[in-house]
């Protein structure tokens, strides 16, 4: 898991579409909803912690991005 489209991929394999409008906050959101999984036990720790991984990498992107605007 390399990229926010596979993190994208990964929740839509449990029926998690996200859209909210700012890409900031699909990420926040998405984060979220990682967590829930994670502690429902319906995704591995080794999935999780990558997945969180990029979503932190991809958050930090943005904000940046919103810094220079």
């Amino acid at each position: 898991m390399e990229t926010l489209y596979d993190v994208q991929q990964l929740l839509k394999q449990f029926g998690i579409y996200v859209y909210v409008g700012k890409r900031l906050w699909d990420i926040e959101v998405m984060a979220l909803e990682l967590d829930h999984l994670h502690d429902a036990r319906v995704i591995d720790h080794k999935t999780f912690a990558h997945a969180k991984l990029v979503l932190t990498h991809e958050h930090r992107l943005e904000e940046a991005r919103d810094k220079t605007k």
